[in-house]
């Protein structure tokens, strides 16, 4: 089977979940991949795009075509030879100058794939919809002593370490409330951003420190959550996207509304989790709701199946 994955190429590199998604279903099943990275910004940016993937559908002949979010979904359904399923990833829902585009494209695919049930109200369609949620691959998030990562990040081992989800000026990820609620403790800790890190330096930030801090406006099925429990490490999550199935009753994985005191309360509550208990049994979670990439290689392939009409 060959598959054209059409989306973003602005930052200069495949999105990290594409791409493991990607790799899990090379590994597991006869999938051959090519890429289309549609470069520019906005509606009109990717409308320079259609000539160029047309172009490449006329080369490889491909028999799917997959794209992710809402934008590269109108680009690759404005080629009607090849049959098209686009994956809405969140913020092409969430921000409301783009979800018109996003509606756009959903009425255009063949089969459209949520990584949130939560977004099903939003998009407001009856087409062929599956929920399924990006996979983590467990061979590069796992469990390693708190000590250990620290030594090898050359971290103080004694600091008190929290993780935010992202880049302080990604105004959605909300980083403002994080230091709102950092500042209300009555004890010093540091506040990392998640930001210009490799795959493998991310897995040792989760396990050298004490906590990991999502607090955003809006979200889909953040990697940064499922990651962060499959390396055990405790959370503390504002209430947005899947974020609370994923959880579960997971003890040291904590919700919290955006109200910066009680904020400040889970994330007390997490240090004195990670002070007394260590860490979590997250990553028994991620594997109980079939969250590893393995198990949802499965689930992706069986919707190229069903878009080709090709029995499992």
């Amino acid at each position: 089977m060959k598959v054209i994955i059409v989306c973003s190429g602005n930052s200069g590199s495949i999105s990290p979940f594409v791409k493991e998604q990607t790799e899990s279903l090379e590994k597991y099943y006869n999938v051959r991949f090519h890429f289309f990275l549609i470069r520019g910004k906005g509606i009109y940016g990717y409308l320079k795009n259609i000539s160029g993937l047309r172009k490449l559908v006329k080369q490889i002949n491909p028999d799917i075509i997959h794209a992710h979010y809402g934008l590269s979904g109108i680009i690759a359904n404005l080629q009607r030879k090849v049959p098209v399923i686009t994956t809405f990833h969140g913020s092409d829902i969430n921000d409301k100058s783009i979800k018109k585009y996003s509606k756009l494209a959903s009425v255009l695919t063949n089969h459209i794939i949520l990584v949130s049930p939560t977004f099903i109200k939003k998009l407001k369609t009856k087409k062929n919809l599956s929920v399924i949620p990006c996979g983590i691959d467990l061979n590069n998030f796992y469990p390693i002593s708190k000590n250990e990562a620290r030594q090898k990040l050359n971290l103080d081992l004694n600091s008190k370490i929290i993780l935010f989800a992202g880049a302080s000026e990604n105004k959605v990820k909300n980083f403002i409330l994080a230091e709102r609620a950092i500042n209300l403790l009555n004890f010093k800790v540091q506040l990392i951003e998640l930001k210009s890190y490799t795959r493998k330096e991310v897995n040792l930030m989760l396990n050298g420190s004490d906590v990991a801090l999502l607090t955003s406006f809006s979200e889909g099925s953040p990697q940064f959550i499922k990651e962060a429990m499959a390396c055990n490490c405790p959370v503390v999550a504002t209430e947005v996207g899947d974020i609370k199935w994923v959880f579960g009753n997971t003890d040291g994985c904590y919700l919290s509304s955006f109200d910066e005191i009680e904020l400040a309360e889970k994330v007390k509550m997490a240090i004195e989790f990670a002070r007394t208990k260590g860490r979590t049994n997250g990553r028994e979670q991620i594997i109980k709701l079939g969250l590893d990439s393995e198990t949802i290689a499965r689930k992706i392939i069986d919707v190229y199946n069903k878009v080709l009409k090709i029995e499992n």
